[in-house]
């Protein structure tokens, strides 16, 4: 079965923080960050999706994936209360 595991959200989520009206803009990851956002960072960095384990910015994968998150985000959040 295919699942969103705690790991992979937490990838999604960082992605929806990059801003998405300039991608020369990027964001810094601070020391005292919650411990799940360092290492979804960290995990980002190791596939290729940003360009620091810190944060950075988004590479032209991390762009496409933060633009799937969104789509998503928005086609989910869009059905909530219609049930």
């Amino acid at each position: 079965m295919n699942k969103f595991n705690q790991f992979m959200i937490d990838e999604l989520d960082l992605l929806l923080t990059f801003p998405q009206e300039s991608l020369m803009q990027g964001l810094k990851i601070h020391h005292d960050a919650h411990q799940s956002v360092v290492n979804a960072a960290e995990r980002l960095f190791a596939k290729g999706m940003i360009t620091q384990p810190d944060g950075g910015y988004l590479t032209d994968l991390g762009i496409d994936l933060a633009n799937h998150a969104r789509h998503i985000h928005i086609a989910l959040k869009s059905g909530m209360g219609t049930h």
